[in-house]
């Protein structure tokens, strides 16, 4: 009987190694889109959950086909050591990606190192309204410094900063292009991010503060034409808002509650 129950138990944990080597890399898909809400998925995921690749997609689009966000693929090692509640992970995609970027913690605590991603603006229609009508057009680049980052029950905090530089961009709605190059910078306190808007050149000069928290974000700022756009972007600033007269130049206010 004692042998008999060693064999099974040497069966089962054959089965169950077996199992966990090759676990898919689809598993990963439903994971994201919880942690995002929805609003991301891994389309065409290949591979396993230990060595796998996918690329970042929106929500699905029309006959439920999901739009890649970011360019290229990005392919993932993890370690098996996961399984015992650490975690060691590498993502790399030379498209978007200026370098690898490692992430190292526990099952409810990470660290990511700094990074770099780049993609091209036109990516954003794929999530949906309003910027599927606004067709974004120039090139976004996100910065991080390391991020610390903690799970909560229903969320996940975030200790940083991230810069996000919008240059050259432009739109299917504007009269001139491109409109400007923009920066803003997020610093990430737990579940709240402090940003700040500011021009760094261009026709259209928009500036603001607010903060994103739980998701929900708050925003005040302004937008106006440069000296010598006030007629050309005349249309294009009515469509974003009320004018205002300040300090003798007419801008637009631009409010997220």
């Amino acid at each position: 009987m004692k042998r008999l129950l060693a064999w099974s138990a040497l069966v089962v944990l054959a089965v169950l190694v077996t199992v966990l080597a090759f676990l898919p890399a689809s598993w990963l898909g439903p994971m994201v889109e919880r942690q995002t809400g929805g609003r991301l998925t891994l389309g065409d995921a290949q591979g396993t959950l230990w060595n796998g690749s996918a690329f970042i997609g929106g929500a699905p689009g029309e006959g439920g086909a999901v739009t890649p966000l970011l360019p290229g693929r990005f392919a993932w090692r993890l370690s098996p050591l996961v399984l015992f509640g650490s975690v060691s992970m590498t993502v790399e995609n030379p498209q978007a990606l200026a370098g690898p970027v490692r992430i190292e913690g526990s099952w409810s605590q990470w660290q990511v190192s700094s990074g770099e991603l780049l993609l091209p603006a036109e990516g954003l229609a794929g999530l949906g309204a309003p910027l599927n009508t606004l067709a974004p057009t120039g090139s976004i680049r996100l910065v991080w410094n390391t991020l610390d980052l903690l799970r909560q029950p229903n969320s996940v905090t975030v200790q940083g900063r991230t810069v996000l530089s919008l240059t050259d961009m432009g739109s299917r709605m504007a009269p001139i292009r491109p409109l400007g190059s923009y920066e803003m910078v997020f610093d990430w306190r737990g579940s709240q991010a402090d940003l700040n808007l500011r021009t760094v050149r261009g026709a259209l000069v928009l500036s603001g503060a607010g903060a994103l928290q739980n998701g929900r974000l708050r925003f005040s700022g302004q937008a106006s034409a440069a000296d010598g756009y006030e007629e050309t972007l005349g249309n294009m600033l009515n469509l974003l808002g009320q004018r205002r007269m300040v300090n003798g130049k007419n801008i637009i206010a631009l409010e997220f509650r």
